[in-house]
């Protein structure tokens, strides 16, 4: 397969937006961490405690999305260099590299997504252990 300069700059515009998708991500779970932590502090409510642990797996998985997807666009770079100075089965490599810590970025992403219906459950659940909802 033959690749130029031009074809690992294509995933920068695509890092780009996922990272600042995961650090939104990552920050409104940040906020909620917090409210929850003060809300258990002052009311000891054991129902905030499986909220509270959801919440730390899917800190973990922001985490590891973040740098798969930091080490993804770093060996786009590596691919570019590579190919600029001339040594292509460099180049392919690290581009090959870069589009597999992509693919685990977005599968990270993925979990993360599933995590989250299991945070919004233990809401319903528990609206429905108090009869809120039928």
């Amino acid at each position: 397969m033959e690749i130029d300069l031009t074809t690992p700059a294509l995933l920068f515009p695509t890092v780009t937006l996922l990272m600042l998708a995961y650090t939104n991500r990552f920050l409104t779970l940040a906020t909620i961490i917090r409210t929850l932590h003060d809300r258990y502090d002052a009311d000891h409510d054991e129902s905030l405690l499986g909220q509270i642990e959801n919440l730390r797996y899917r800190v973990y998985l922001i985490r590891n999305m973040q740098i798969t997807g930091v080490l993804s666009l770093l060996f786009c770079v590596i691919s570019m260099f590579a190919l600029f100075s001339g040594w292509v089965t460099g180049g392919q490599w690290s581009f090959a590299i870069a589009l597999i810590l992509m693919i685990v970025s977005l599968g990270l992403s993925l979990r993360e997504l599933q995590v989250s219906v299991g945070a919004l459950d233990l809401l319903l659940t528990d609206l429905e252990e108090h009869g809120r909802i039928k």
